[in-house]
């Protein structure tokens, strides 16, 4: 059970009893507060029968404490997937595969059956990207903060070559803790890591060494340490004026690192905003503050740097995080270890020239 389906469970209860504060554990949700007027518990427990919950009343004082938890068979539901959902996932799917099968040389526009030579590229970069989201939206969802399935953002393949903007999830109800901080943020980066790192190793397997042409035009993708190091593992003997031309699955995973070397940008509500929030408190604002001016000598190598800092001060307006309740509260051993590893797998997808002419 979610906050906010909690709260709406707690609506029910307007006129007979008066919530003056709410909380959780790992398995129930708790509120205290007092009936009203002649209400009694016992009609308290014939209102919420109706409901597929279990509950159970504790008094301390003048207070009631209602405990909720919900029956086994709510928890395994399956979520609802919107309308929304459905068409924007159909239409990435689309535009992922005409991004795929324009890379491999095809004319989906002319031809639409080569659309199909996409599928390579578009399975790939999809199932890095939804398994990132549906990292956020587990942990999520075992701290009961109520969030939406996976938003796919379809992008025209002629426009933005990978054919789509990402995907996103959205957070409806406050997060409270910095634990449940910490695993939001850090699953999605993490999960889409374990997913582009095989991804990226099996595409440069079937990728090629071409020789260099001084005279071709062509975009440049930067390396970051993983990619060199894998690189160099799997193309040990490549020479001055030879390079490797990306397999459409070796590019959906370089894709891949990107994204979750962005994400882990220390900043706003980024997911590496979220980490280090939890992992430094307020000082995460300085450290956000640092990291924004940061991309501007970026800049320098790669104008994406300045796009993508333009984009998140239109969008996020502040590099500070916004403050949670329990700030002051100590991470867990396990839990700052959770945060070192994404500090390890930002320094390993950090790609100071992303593109380059």
């Amino acid at each position: 059970m979610t906050e906010t389906e909690f709260r709406k469970l707690l609506n029910k209860l307007d006129g007979y009893f008066l919530p003056r504060k709410i909380g959780s554990t790992a398995r129930e949700w708790i509120t205290a507060g007092s009936l009203l007027g002649e209400t009694s518990i016992a009609d308290i427990k014939r209102i919420l029968s109706k409901e597929p919950i279990n509950c159970h009343f504790s008094e301390l004082g003048d207070e009631i404490r209602i405990h909720v938890s919900s029956h086994d068979s709510v928890i395994l539901r399956i979520p609802k997937i919107s309308k929304t959902h459905q068409i924007l996932f159909i239409l990435t799917v689309i535009t992922t595969l005409m991004a795929g099968a324009l890379m491999q040389g095809g004319q989906p526009f002319t031809n639409p059956a080569e659309i199909l030579m996409g599928v390579p590229f578009s399975l790939t970069l999809l199932l890095i990207l939804g398994c990132h989201e549906f990292g956020h939206y587990y942990y999520a969802q075992k701290h009961k903060v109520d969030a939406t399935l996976p938003y796919f953002l379809p992008a025209p393949p002629f426009l933005f070559i990978i054919g789509t903007f990402g995907a996103f999830i959205k957070i409806n109800s406050p997060i409270y803790k910095k634990d449940a901080l910490l695993q939001i943020g850090a699953a999605g980066p993490i999960a889409g890591f374990i997913i582009a790192v095989p991804a990226l190793i099996i595409g440069l397997m079937l990728s090629e060494v071409i020789a260099i042409d001084g005279g071709e035009a062509g975009i440049i993708l930067g390396d970051s340490l993983l990619m060199k190091l894998l690189t160099e593992m799997l193309f040990p003997n490549l020479a001055d004026g030879q390079d490797v031309l990306l397999h459409p699955v070796a590019f959906a995973g370089w894709i891949g690192l990107l994204v979750t070397m962005l994400n882990l940008l220390p900043i706003g509500q980024l997911d590496g905003g979220h980490i280090a929030y939890a992992m430094l408190g307020e000082r995460q604002g300085l450290v956000g503050q640092i990291a924004l001016l940061a991309l501007l000598p970026l800049s320098l190598l790669s104008l994406n740097w300045l796009v993508w800092g333009i984009l998140i001060i239109v969008l996020m307006r502040t590099a500070k995080h916004p403050p949670i309740q329990d700030i002051h509260t100590p991470l867990s051993r396990e839990n700052q270890l959770i945060g070192y590893a994404c500090l390890v797998i930002f320094i390993l997808c950090f790609i100071p020239t992303p593109f380059q002419i």
